[in-house]
């Protein structure tokens, strides 16, 4: 089953990931990084451990640094540079948008308001990521 690395700061958000993804067995770890920091110390770590996440949930604003430089430098490391990142934003600006996409985002998502709503994009973004595309793990890096 698919590794998860979520970067969310939003204790309530990241629950609802969490809760969402375990209930439908869509994968079976979660690595989860509420700062920008983290994040880039988790990934540090399972590069150590020889592994990779199979999909990258990031949200844009974090406490101590942009979710946009987090993506800058995931692309810039040969280990997770193939690996798909969706960028949730609870209010994206046009620029915003833009920037995710040109440091090599996969996938923009609007953070619905509504929980039942983003609970459902959720398990759509991560069946079609994690089941329906081709997986990095195929890529030798």
């Amino acid at each position: 089953m698919p590794t998860v690395l979520l970067v969310e700061d939003n204790l309530d958000d990241e629950r609802l990931v969490r809760r969402t993804l375990e209930k439908n067995n869509v994968t079976n770890e979660i690595v989860v990084a509420i700062t920008g920091q983290g994040a880039l110390d988790a990934l540090t770590e399972m590069e150590r451990l020889g592994q990779r996440p199979d999909l990258v949930i990031l949200d844009v604003k974090l406490p101590d640094m942009s979710g946009l430089r987090v993506l800058r430098d995931l692309r810039a490391n040969p280990r997770t540079e193939l690996v798909p990142v969706v960028v949730l934003t609870g209010n994206a600006s046009p620029d915003d948008v833009a920037s995710a996409y040109r440091l090599g985002a996969n996938s923009v998502v609007l953070k619905p308001a509504d929980f039942a709503e983003f609970s459902e994009a959720l398990l759509h973004l991560t069946i079609y990521w994690l089941l329906v595309n081709r997986s990095t793990d195929m890529v030798t890096v």
